[in-house]
């Protein structure tokens, strides 16, 4: 099947015709017996990876099983924020690595993700708060990235609908991040999905993992829906899937998976220019393309697998964005969804070897799983493709939990649930 070319005059064509001839940007192939390396997971994270096998490595004989359809994860259920404002070394610079990755992506795969850079602001509401953005900007510029100390009065000219006099959160000011802002998540799937498979690696949808084969400690392919299929290497990237996927090989991996809600209200004209957060209430807004307002707030704070939350958390979510801009109260909210945060211990994902020989673990992304898709995927394939640590990502180690050389970038301890 050719790669199909797009176009204005195809626009134009398919729109008269009822839409029916655009093809399929990747096949659906059968699987074959055998491959040098199996994906668990068609996610961003898993596609990224074997993306990045086939062209930065040469190593295309790949297969990705998805159990559902490619999209239907966590790559798709997200508020589709990508930044790189993080303060400790080892995650700043695999984030700033994974920008640089976002600004040459759609050139890269030559797919329209929608990604547009239209800057992040971090809201914050009292002395301390404005101390820590000063830390953390002074870092992020050190990492080589852009950071800015926006006041009230500059804040209020971009951003003049919020609330800065309440009594209980009054805005000081802002860290501004001009290169953040956001992308259109399932375009970043597609786009994903279609490089791999021009480049020969199979994407095997509908197609779970129901067990990790593995003889005198060394990993030999995986048992699946659709019967065994043998591999020298096996990569587990299932985001809030990974304890469960793991459990398969015997290993037990320091995740507990909670559900994290999104919202999207009806679309209304233009006025979010920014992707905003507000530091008092884990609250963070923007508006799509479409008009819509996407925000988010914190996570549910129970483990689960299912999709949904709980509406005692909806109404929180709600309440910070009143109280952030009252001018919203009136727009309809027009649907909600969840997705399954892989949560570690102190917050930071895990790209690293296991203790069986051919398989490997990218998980553990908690929040910051959709913006590390790029640099997860180059630095993951690295890993498979050299048995060797990319250097951006070689402090996500999965025996620090053990050792105790955790990277906690919000300093609130080594508990899951609180990160």
């Amino acid at each position: 099947m050719g790669a199909m070319r797009y176009s204005a005059w195809q626009i134009l064509k398919q729109g008269l015709t009822g839409n029916a001839g655009w093809k399929p940007i990747w096949r659906s192939p059968e699987p074959s017996p055998e491959y040098d390396v199996i994906i668990i997971g068609g996610g961003g994270h898993g596609l990224s990876t074997a993306y990045y096998l086939a062209k930065n490595h040469g190593i295309t004989n790949v297969a990705v099983l998805e159990k559902g359809y490619i999209g239907s994860g966590n790559v798709g259920r997200n508020t589709t924020i990508v930044r790189a404002n993080y303060y400790l070394p080892g995650n700043s610079e695999f984030y700033s690595h994974s920008l640089k990755l976002w600004e040459g992506l759609e050139a890269d795969f030559n797919f329209n993700a929608m990604f547009s850079q239209r800057g992040i602001i971090n809201l914050f509401h009292s002395d301390g708060q404005r101390d820590a953005f000063v830390r953390r900007g002074n870092a992020m510029v050190n990492q080589g990235d852009d950071a800015r100390l926006l006041d009230r009065g500059e804040l209020r000219k971009i951003l003049p609908y919020l609330d800065y006099d309440q009594a209980r959160f009054p805005i000081y000011g802002g860290l501004y991040h001009a290169r953040g802002g956001s992308a259109r998540h399932d375009a970043v799937a597609w786009g994903y999905a279609r490089g791999a498979d021009m480049r020969g690696v199979d994407i095997i949808q509908n197609c779970e993992v129901t067990g990790i084969s593995i003889e005198n400690g060394r990993v030999t392919g995986v048992e699946t829906t659709r019967g065994p299929i043998r591999a020298k290497k096996v990569g587990m990237v299932a985001a809030g899937r990974s304890g469960r996927v793991a459990a398969m090989a015997g290993l037990r991996l320091p995740i507990e998976s909670h559900v994290l809600q999104a919202f999207v209200s009806e679309g209304i004209k233009p006025c979010i220019d920014h992707v905003i957060s507000f530091g008092m209430g884990h609250f963070y807004i923007s508006q799509s393309d479409k008009g819509g307002l996407v925000f988010g707030g914190d996570l549910d704070f129970y483990a689960t697998y299912a999709a949904r939350g709980n509406l005692p958390m909806v109404e929180h979510v709600m309440e910070a964005g009143m109280t952030l801009m009252p001018m919203i109260g009136k727009a309809k909210v027009l649907r909600s969804w969840g997705g399954i945060m892989d949560m570690t211990p102190d917050g930071s994902p895990i790209i690293d070897k296991t203790p069986i020989d051919g398989l490997y673990v990218d998980a553990g992304w908690c929040y910051g799983g959709f913006k590390a898709v790029p640099a997860s995927g180059w630095c993951m394939a690295h890993l498979m493709a050299t048995d060797r640590p990319h250097d951006v990502a070689r402090n996500f180690r999965l025996d620090r939990f053990r050792q105790g050389n955790l990277m906690d970038e919000e300093g609130t301890g080594s508990q899951h649930n609180l990160h």
